[in-house]
């Protein structure tokens, strides 16, 4: 396997977007080489059998191994973010550090269940058009719907651009997964929380949870953006990153022998 010759950063794209939803990431960070590889069924990839966050973040381990990255410090947005937690439970020892943004550890209760059911067969029937519909007024902050119409039909775009199946599929991987607040217990890399202070899916309040959970980890929130805090609010997003990344000494198992 070849090795990556810089330190690697690995961003993982929220649901139902694909890796485009990074773009503004991708130079963020000087001496670091930064992908976005797109999970199952988005962007042309095809599905995988199994529907579940273990299943994606197996596919995102194949994905490195292909590029020679075997440590790298991962970044995951919502859905990315349970991805990441895919990884703790399966191969902890090639993560390095960790941006947590706008994600979450819990579960599903039942009534978003159901509302995650409705959205399967709403994707099946209408298309990625009226699942856009359905989740812009809630993923993007009030001051966004606002102020930046573009953003919004960024967004939009983001979202109809994927296949109406891979966005089944991920609805059936998301409802799924299980509690990862226990995984963060056994986290010694360092870690950082973003979210969005206008973020009604995942609050700051589930950032605050999780960094209580792991030790030595801190909380950015950064002001008038919502759950898509990268894409509302990138400068400040990538202040955040870069400012996480400016020593990549402290990711010492990047460094580790293997």
């Amino acid at each position: 396997m070849p090795t990556s010759p810089s330190p690697a950063l690995v961003l993982v794209h929220a649901f139902p977007m694909g890796s485009a939803m990074w773009r503004q990431q991708m130079r963020v960070a000087s001496g670091w080489r930064v992908i976005a590889p797109p999970l199952p069924g988005f962007d042309g990839r095809p599905l995988v059998a199994e529907h579940s966050m273990d299943a994606y973040a197996r596919d995102l381990l194949a994905q490195l191994d292909e590029a020679g990255i075997h440590r790298a410090v991962f970044g995951g947005l919502s859905m990315g973010g349970y991805v990441i937690f895919g990884l703790l439970r399966q191969a902890p020892e090639r993560v390095a550090g960790m941006i947590l943004a706008d994600t979450r550890t819990s579960v599903d209760n039942p009534d978003r269940r159901a509302a995650r059911e409705r959205s399967i067969a709403l994707a099946r029937q209408r298309g990625p058009a009226a699942i856009a519909d359905e989740m812009l007024p809630g993923i993007l902050g009030p001051t966004t719907h606002a102020r930046r119409p573009d953003v919004v039909a960024q967004t939009r775009a983001l979202i109809e651009a994927q296949p109406a199946e891979t966005i089944a599929a991920a609805l059936e991987a998301m409802m799924t997964r299980p509690d990862s607040l226990a995984v963060l217990a056994r986290v010694t890399v360092p870690t950082r929380m973003i979210v969005g202070a206008e973020d009604t899916i995942t609050p700051p309040s589930d950032a605050d949870t999780m960094h209580r959970a792991i030790p030595g980890s801190d909380v950015i929130v950064i002001p008038e953006a919502g759950h898509m805090a990268n894409l509302e609010a990138p400068d400040a997003f990538n202040a955040a990153l870069r400012e996480f990344l400016a020593n990549p000494g402290k990711f010492a198992a990047l460094r580790a022998p293997r």
